[in-house]
């Protein structure tokens, strides 16, 4: 699993292109974190793991700051998260997930990507039954960590992977989970002082579809559009990544 997420992660990257449109994406997520926890990240799950997710991804500093800072801004946007769905070229479902401060803009864009790469935008629920909403942490850990005892130890926290590495001398675990046991899982890490390397939602398609060449470059294309927009955070698909 952990080779898997990572996997995924370094294509998403590739489509996003330059850091910039990242690290766009990334404050955001962290405007909104602010707006609904506060600035403080010792008292906000949610911003500290964004801060740490920036770090991982090689986002400024000073950029971080400027975030938090706009969020505290009483002119400041007030974006909000919103869900589409619909289907793709060659019958791949689509789900896209937004922070937009105008919903207007937002689904008149999506909906025009959609029609000009040969897919329909749908309902609100048309597709979304076809993925698993998951979490996904990764921690360092000590050297010489006995990983049969910790993965027992993180059964009660309901994880689904459990996947360790040594790289380097640097030893982590990233561990999957069903989306409402985030909350928990960034505790326990916090009561053992466990280093979070990175902390995310994702979401899983319960079962993929094999393309041909041709076919998967129209599907990468309406992805591609859609992850340059700046409206745009996530993008998944139920096209076979791996093939």
């Amino acid at each position: 699993m952990g080779r898997a997420f990572e996997y995924r992660k370094a294509r998403k990257m590739k489509r996003w292109g330059h850091m910039a449109r990242v690290f766009t994406k990334l404050g955001k997520e962290i405007e909104m974190a602010v707006k609904a926890g506060g600035s403080d990240p010792s008292a906000n799950t949610r911003l500290r793991i964004l801060i740490q997710n920036a770090k991982a991804e090689n986002m400024p500093k000073e950029n971080v700051e400027r975030a938090i800072k706009r969020a505290t801004d009483k002119d400041a946007a007030d974006y909000k998260e919103v869900i589409y769905e619909g289907y793709g070229p060659h019958g791949v479902a689509v789900l896209v997930e937004t922070a937009t401060d105008n919903t207007n803009r937002t689904v008149a864009n999506v909906r025009m990507y959609f029609n000009k790469c040969g897919g329909t935008l749908g309902n609100s629920g048309s597709v979304g039954f076809m993925f698993e909403h998951k979490c996904i942490f990764k921690f360092r850990v000590p050297v010489g960590t006995d990983f049969e005892e910790l993965e027992l130890e993180m059964i009660d926290l309901n994880i689904d992977e459990f996947a360790p590495e040594e790289e380097n001398g640097d030893t982590t675990v990233t561990v999957e989970a069903p989306y409402e046991s985030f909350g928990a899982i960034q505790k326990w890490l916090d009561d053992k002082d466990f280093e979070i390397v990175s902390g995310e939602a994702i979401r899983i398609a319960t079962d993929t579809k094999t393309l041909t060449g041709e076919q998967r470059e129209a599907v990468e294309k309406l992805v591609e559009k859609l992850e340059e927009d700046d409206d745009v955070v996530n993008v998944f698909t139920t096209l076979n990544e791996e093939e």
